[in-house]
This record gives structure tokens, sequence and C-alpha cells, in this order.
């Protein structure tokens, strides 16, 4: 197809004030309420089977045990984190904080490549919204045509029963997230009794819920595209995220323009582009982006303008993929080249992140142990001469069994004695007690010494802890 090339040009540099402002909101700053037509086609298809099975995900996460533990639970309140069955407390913040930043670099390198995949395919909110709720408002009040008219039209028996099935609905849903939100926190069991009891019996789990579900009823019945707008920072990141070279849902200018309608009484002329100016790619947008303009910060690759486009394509007799995945460049030069320095860089420093989180765990010990001198005490020197100090032992249980521990001194003549009966944590708990550690005048020096206490379980080593000895100078002169 010949294409003019001042067709080009002023598809690149024409009207930008739609960059201005959003679409969402009117020239008088009111909102604009946005009435996305169904989509369906393929990629509609496959986007609800994905969301099947992460709503079947999310929703039988509670359930899920490995090894008799949750497959995730995040209680902040008593800072205790289980992530596929692993326990984490908070002396593994290091490595919750790595895991996160690894997260972040792979959410960074896929928005870099592939655009943003994440809000179109499996970002909550557009899960929730587009998939759940938008289906739930199409069954019962239809597409955008009768909704508009619905809308419109004073209240009466037809629009109250409408309205209130689907408020109804809405808020039986966001009660369900909100309940499925709180047994992420406190557990499947501890959730279910807070379900089954009286709400004064567990009142602040009650109010924690109805919190959480007004919230989410709120922000798919009213607040909607505005989270993503407004709200998410994703899409403002987009502007140092995104290049020419990655692969975002863009509209094929090349052969689009110039735009024209079709007409039954005159062929098109020669520089009329595929683009029939039908604005059906307009029409189903969630956020009611003209995605013909370009990439721009509300546009969330949804694919619904792509469905959209392609039907009309097939009934025009055009080829699909007027709008498709597809780069800056891909389209302008027919350059599809994915792998740019930028991205092999992310790569490189994603992988170093996944191997050093990997050696970290592997490396991470079953307990966690602090040994310190207890406080206001120095030493004491007993009839023999020998001198002694007292410790302060704090030790957490990182697993679900119990564990049975035994302490001794590495590499130094001396005596270490448990005050108490045998050190047994229990699964998942803490335990403390104290230590006498004694030695003989000729083997520690006058002032501060350090020396390294072993701790076994079942006659293994499994964590050492170096900590310090306070000797008396005066002991040290009679030598």
């Amino acid at each position: 197809m010949n294409v003019d090339p001042k067709a080009k040009e002023k598809h690149e540099l024409a009207n930008e004030s739609f960059r201005d402002s959003i679409a969402t909101v009117g020239k008088k700053g009111e909102r604009v309420w946005v009435y996305p037509k169904k989509p369906k086609g393929s990629f509609y298809n496959a986007r609800t089977w994905v969301s099947l099975l992460l709503l079947a995900i999310f929703f039988g996460g509670p359930f899920l045990k490995i090894g008799g533990q949750p497959l995730l639970l995040l209680n902040f309140f008593e800072r205790k984190f289980i992530i596929f069955g692993l326990a984490f407390w908070p002396q593994d913040f290091h490595l919750f904080l790595l895991a996160m930043i690894t997260f972040v670099v792979f959410i960074v390198l896929f928005t870099a490549v592939f655009g943003r995949v994440w809000c179109g395919w499996a970002c909550p909110q557009t899960i929730f919204m587009e998939m759940v709720y938008r289906k739930i408002e199409y069954w019962i009040e239809g597409d955008a045509r009768q909704q508009k008219k619905l809308n419109a039209m004073p209240l009466n028996g037809e629009k109250f029963f409408k309205k209130a099935l689907k408020h109804i609905i809405f808020i039986v849903i966001a009660i369900m997230i909100g309940n499925m939100f709180m047994a992420y926190i406190v557990g499947i069991g501890e959730t279910l009794k807070i379900i089954t009891a009286s709400p004064a019996t567990h009142m602040t789990g009650f109010i924690s819920v109805m919190v959480f579900s007004g919230i989410f009823y709120f922000v798919f019945s009213r607040f909607r595209e505005q989270a993503c707008v407004i709200v998410c920072p994703y899409g403002r990141f987009q502007s140092v995220l995104l290049d020419k070279t990655s692969i975002v849902i863009s509209y094929d200018f090349l052969r689009g323009e110039n735009r024209g309608k079709l007409s039954r009484k005159k062929e098109p002329g020669p520089e009329q582009g595929d683009c029939v100016d039908c604005y059906q790619c307009v029409d189903v947008c969630p956020t009611g982006i003209d995605i013909r303009n370009g990439t721009q910060l509300e546009c969330v690759n949804c694919t619904a303008c792509i469905d959209a486009c392609d039907t009309v394509m097939d009934k025009i007799n055009k080829p699909r993929g007027l709008i498709k995945y597809a780069s800056h460049d891909a389209i302008k030069t027919g350059n599809h080249k994915i792998i740019t320095p930028r991205a092999i860089g992310y790569t490189i420093l994603l992988f170093g992140l996944i191997v050093l989180l990997t050696i970290l765990l592997l490396l991470r010990s079953p307990i966690e142990v602090t040994i310190l001198r207890s406080p206001g005490t120095m030493y004491s020197i007993l009839a023999d001469g020998h001198i002694n100090n007292l410790y302060s032992v704090k030790i957490i249980n990182k697993t679900f069994n119990e564990m049975p521990l035994e302490f001794r001194l590495k590499d130094i003549d001396g005596k270490l004695t448990l005050v108490g009966s045998n050190m047994v944590i229990k699964a998942d708990g803490i335990g403390q007690t104290a230590l006498i550690v004694e030695f003989a005048p000729e083997v520690v020096k006058p002032g501060k010494n350090s020396f390294t206490i072993e701790v076994l379980h079942n006659g293994e080593v499994i964590e050492t802890i170096d900590t310090g000895f306070v000797a008396p100078e005066v002991n040290n002169e009679k030598r």
C-alpha cells in the first residue's frame, strides 16, 4: 500500500492535546463515566481463562498446605510470615527485602521488553474489575448502550431491581474478597472462627473485614478505572521504562493512515489507509482512550481494542493486526528486535539477584540464636580462681518441628553450663535461657576476650555464635 509520508508525519506530530488530560475527566473537572462495550475475541477469551486460573489460586490459596503449613501467610500483627511452607521472621527481613527487589526488577524487565503485560493479564485490579464485576454488570444491565439507557431513565421497577441486584452481588463478592485477604493474614482456621462466631467475639476481625470489604466494594463499583489512572504509579513509570523497542499494544499508523470511512458508492483513494475510523477500539476501552494516539498513561494493555479492530478487519476483508502487540520500531522500520542492551542489562541483574536469593535461602539457618552477656553483670571469681560470665540466650525456631539444642565451646578450654533443664524449642516458637561460661585465669587475657559457642541439634552443629568474655585486670596482675 502506498502511504503518504506526510501522513506519517501528521500522525506522529498531530494533535497532542490528549496528553494534557485524562479521558475520564471532563473539561470542567467532572468525572466522565466510562461505558466500555463488551469485548469479544480470541484475546478476551484467553484473558478469561488466565483470570479463572488466577482467581482459583487466590480463593484456593488459604486452603493449600505444604507440609501441613499454609502456602502463604502474611501475619503482620505477629510478625510471622510463611511463604511456600517456609517460616520467615523479622530476622529474615533481608531475604524478604531482596525478594521484593528481585520482583521489582522482574516487573521492570518485563515492562521494558513487553510493556504492561502485568496490568492487562495479571493485575488483581484488572482481573476483578474486567473479569468479575464488569461481567456481572453486562449480565444484569446489558451492554454499554443498555447501561447508558438504564442510567438515564427515571427510577422505576426495572431500574430499581437491576441496580439493587447488581449492588447486592457486588457487596457479596467484596465481602468474599475481604475474608480471603484476612485468611492470608491470620490463616484460614482463624478466619473461619471469626466468620462462624458472633461479631462481638471477634470485634477487631469483624471490623477489619468490613473495612476491607467496603474498600473493595467502593473501588469496583464507583472508583473503577481511576485506581489505574490516578492511584497506581505503574502507568507513570512507563516514561522511564518503555522505549521504542518495547512491545506494547500499538496502532499500525503506517498501514492505518490516512483514515477514512468506507463507502459503497466509491472506491477508497490510493492514499486511504485501512483504518475506517469506526471508533470500535475506543468503544471497548475500559479507560476511555483512543489507542490510535499512541502509548498513553491510561492504557493497561487489556487487548480489548485488538479484538474489536480484528473483528472490523474481518468484516471489510482486510488483514488483522491493524492494532497489535508491537514496538514502535517494529511498525516504523520493520525491525522486530526484542533483545536490546537495556534488556540484556536488566536480565543480567535479575539473574544475579535470583542466584543471590537462592544461595541465601539455601544457607538460611533453621534457627536464629542471640547470645549476649547479661545486662548489668560483669564477671564472678570462683573459689578456685576461675572466672565466669553470665549470658542471656534467645532462640527462634524457624521450623515446624521441636528442636532440642545443646551448646558447647569451640576451640577453647573452658566450661559451659546451661541454666535450667535441657533446651527444647517449640515448633515455630521462641525459647529463652541462660548460660554460664567459665574459664581458668590462664586461658583468658585481662579485659575483653572473644570466643565462639556452637549450637548443636542431634549432634550436628547448626549455628555458631561469636560473643565476648570479660576477665578482671587484677586477677591477671597476680599471675
